[in-house]
C-alpha cells in the first residue's frame, strides 16, 4: 500500500527490496528510508530469480499489506514482522518525522523526569 509513497519519495528508484535475509543495520536503514524489505524462502527466491533472469522486464509486485511478492504472475508467501510492516501501512515508518510531530509530549515528559530537571 505504501510503496507508491517511497516511489514518489525516490522517483523511479527503489521501491522495496526482496532477499532470503538481511542484515540488521541494512533493513533498518531501509525502513528508515521508507523501503520495505520482505523474505522469501530461499526455494521461493530462487524460483523468482529464474522468473526474472527468463524474462528481465517482468513485472515484480511486493504486497506489504498481504504479505507476498509476486513474479510474472506467479505469488510467493513474503515475510515481514509485524512491527516494520504496521509501520508502513500506516505511513509511520520516519521515526524522525514521529519525533517531531510529537515535541510538545516530549517537551512534557522531559519536564516531569528528575534527571531533566536537576533531579528535583
Amino acid at each position: 500500500e505504501h510503496a507508491p509513497q517511497s516511489i514518489m519519495r525516490w522517483g523511479r528508484g527503489i521501491a522495496a527490496v526482496v532477499g532470503e535475509s538481511f542484515a540488521e543495520i541494512f533493513f533498518g536503514n531501509c525502513v528508515a528510508l521508507g523501503i520495505p524489505c520482505v523474505t522469501l524462502s530461499g526455494a521461493d527466491m530462487a524460483r523468482a530469480m529464474d522468473l526474472v533472469e527468463a524474462n528481465p522486464s517482468a513485472e515484480v509486485t511486493v504486497d506489504v499489506e498481504a504479505r507476498t511478492v509476486t513474479v510474472a504472475g506467479t505469488t510467493f508467501a513474503a515475510g515481514i514482522d509485524d512491527g516494520p510492516r504496521q509501520q508502513f501501512l500506516e505511513g509511520r515508518w520516519d521515526s524522525t518525522a514521529e519525533l517531531l510531530e510529537a515535541r510538545e509530549e516530549i517537551a512534557a515528559t522531559a519536564a516531569r523526569l528528575p534527571y531533566f530537571n536537576g533531579w528535583s
